[in-house]
């Protein structure tokens, strides 16, 4: 069966993940560990825990269980002590300090919701994202990284502290893949956090599977203002040591231009503004909810179909 492995964080790895799913392949999914906001922030704080949030979501996307264990998996405390909190979040957590291990904890949980593949954090150690802009300001953590608006003023280095080594499953990981793939996600906050943790960068150029990047739908204003895709590439293989992608691929649909109304103060869509023979176009846009809120609007209409998304990275796994 074909070795298929995701390297990211956040909503960007849900997507594919879950529309791979259905598919015939060995799903890996490699997750940053450099979340620190939210519920997630807090946990961390407090008890000491590595980060559960990104890891949460990934095992929601693979999950097998049914529709209900997943809502509560995801179900998020409205008010009182555990206000903010998700239930999954507080579980990882516990699992971790029942079993005195995060990765064993993630086993659990995946036994619990039925998994299809495995989710790995990418390093277990603790470790906080960092970055030194031009003005020498530093951002401290993945939350003030995520909120800044001067990032895209120039920045002279984005680190993990402490240095991490990897975690020996996910290199493992990466040696077996037939596929890698990295994206969608945050460029600064879910991207490059896996490519900072030591052994990782090199496990990807030395491995001799096929190299996907799949490209963000939309730029975020302050720190990729402008960016085309060829941005995203250049950064990225800045990090890497090398351009390693065998495919890219991009979406060419637009949203509703009332939509991109809503979404002005935050960015603007991705272009794309490579022509060379490795680029895939093919439209990957998610219905849009009409009936959606407007404080909604920005984080969950102009997304990635997990549907339209597989189906075109299984083609290219299919050498269609």
């Amino acid at each position: 069966m074909t070795k298929v492995v995701v390297i990211g964080g956040g909503t960007g790895n849900f997507a594919v993940l879950r529309g791979l799913k259905e598919y015939p392949v060995d799903l890996s999914a490699i997750v940053s560990m450099a979340d620190d906001g939210g519920s997630t922030g807090i946990l961390r704080d407090e008890l000491g825990v590595l980060p559960p949030g990104d890891v949460r979501q990934c095992l929601v996307a693979l999950s097998n269980s049914s529709s209900l264990m997943r809502s509560l998996v995801n179900y998020r405390f409205e008010n009182g002590g555990l206000g903010g909190h998700s239930f999954g979040n507080l579980l990882l957590s516990a699992l971790e300090k029942v079993t005195g291990s995060f990765e064993k904890a993630v086993e659990e949980m995946g036994r619990i919701l039925f998994i299809k593949g495995k989710v790995i954090p990418v390093t277990t150690h603790q470790v906080r994202l960092k970055m030194i802009l031009n003005n020498r300001k530093i951002l401290e953590g993945e939350k003030e990284i995520y909120l800044s608006q001067e990032i895209d003023q120039g920045y002279k280095k984005i680190y993990l502290e402490p240095f991490p080594e990897a975690n020996p499953h996910a290199i493992e990981e990466i040696n077996r893949a037939d596929y890698i793939i990295l994206g969608p996600g945050g460029l600064h906050t879910s991207l490059i956090p896996n490519l900072l943790v030591e052994g990782v960068s090199q496990a990807v150029i030395k491995s001799k599977a096929k190299k996907i990047y799949v490209g963000n739908l939309m730029n975020r204003k302050g720190q990729t203002t402008g960016y085309k895709t060829s941005h995203y590439i250049d950064e990225i293989a800045g990090f890497l040591g090398d351009d390693v992608f065998d495919h890219i691929l991009v979406n060419n649909q637009s949203p509703p231009e009332e939509l991109l109304d809503v979404y002005a103060e935050e960015g603007t869509l991705v272009e794309n503004d490579l022509a060379d023979k490795r680029v895939i176009a093919a439209p990957l846009l998610g219905e849009v909810n009409e009936g959606a809120k407007t404080d909604l609007l920005k984080r969950s209409l102009i997304r990635h179909d997990p549907d339209k998304l597989a189906e075109e990275l299984m083609k290219i796994v299919n050498h269609i």
